[in-house]
C-alpha cells in the first residue's frame, strides 16, 4: 500500500502528460502530491521534513511553472529537492556530526557506527547522482524526454534501495538464540 502511495502522483502526472500537456500534469502532480501527503499523514499521524519539503517544491515550482507557463520550473524541481537532501545529509553528518538516517532510522534498525556512516554516504552520493542526472536530462533534452526519464527513471531509487536493503540485511543483528 505504502509503495503505491508513493508512486502515483508521478504514475498520474505521466497519464495527465500523455492525455494533455506538460501544464495539466503539472497541476495533476501538485493535487497529487497534496493527496499524498493527506494520506500519509493520516497514516502516520505526522509528515517527515522530506515530505513537507517536497510539498513545498511541488507547490512552489509547480505554481511558477503555471503562473510562467514555463516547464523549466517543474523539471528542476527534483534537482533542487536532491541537492537540498545531500546538502543536508552532508551538513549534518560533516558539520554537526549528526547522521539524519540514524537518528530517523535508529529506533527501527540496530546496526554499527560505521554501517551507519557508510549509509549516509551512500545517501549523498545517490542524491547527487539523481541531482545530475536530473539537471542534464532537463537542461539538455526536451521536455518529452524528461518526462519519460522522470516515469523511467524509477528505476534508480527501485535499485539503491533494493541495494541498501541487501547491504543492511548483512549487518542486522539476528535475537534468535
Amino acid at each position: 500500500m505504502r509503495l503505491l502511495i508513493d508512486f502515483f502522483p508521478i504514475a498520474l502526472f505521466f497519464v495527465a502528460y500523455q492525455w494533455h500537456n506538460i501544464y495539466t500534469a503539472t497541476a495533476v502532480l501538485m493535487t497529487a502530491t497534496v493527496v499524498q501527503m493527506g494520506m500519509i499523514y493520516a497514516i502516520d499521524r505526522r509528515l517527515q521534513t522530506v515530505h513537507k519539503a517536497t510539498l513545498l517544491l511541488v507547490l512552489v515550482f509547480g505554481a511558477l511553472t503555471l503562473a510562467l507557463q514555463d516547464d523549466r520550473f517543474i523539471k528542476w524541481k527534483p534537482t533542487v529537492l536532491y541537492g537540498a537532501l545531500a546538502l543536508a545529509l552532508a551538513a549534518a553528518l560533516w558539520g554537526w556530526k549528526k547522521n539524519i538516517l540514524q537518528l530517523l532510522l535508529g529506533s527501527q534498525l540496530e546496526l554499527p557506527a560505521p554501517v551507519w556512516s557508510r549509509l549516509a554516504v551512500a545517501w549523498i552520493g545517490y542524491c547527487l547522482f539523481m541531482a545530475t542526472i536530473n539537471a542534464y536530462v532537463a537542461a539538455y533534452f526536451s521536455t518529452d524526454a524528461w518526462v519519460d526519464f522522470k516515469l523511467w527513471g524509477y528505476v534508480f531509487p527501485v535499485l539503491f534501495l533494493v541495494g541498501q536493503g541487501v547491504y543492511v540485511a548483512r549487518h542486522l543483528q539476528d535475537d534468535t538464540p
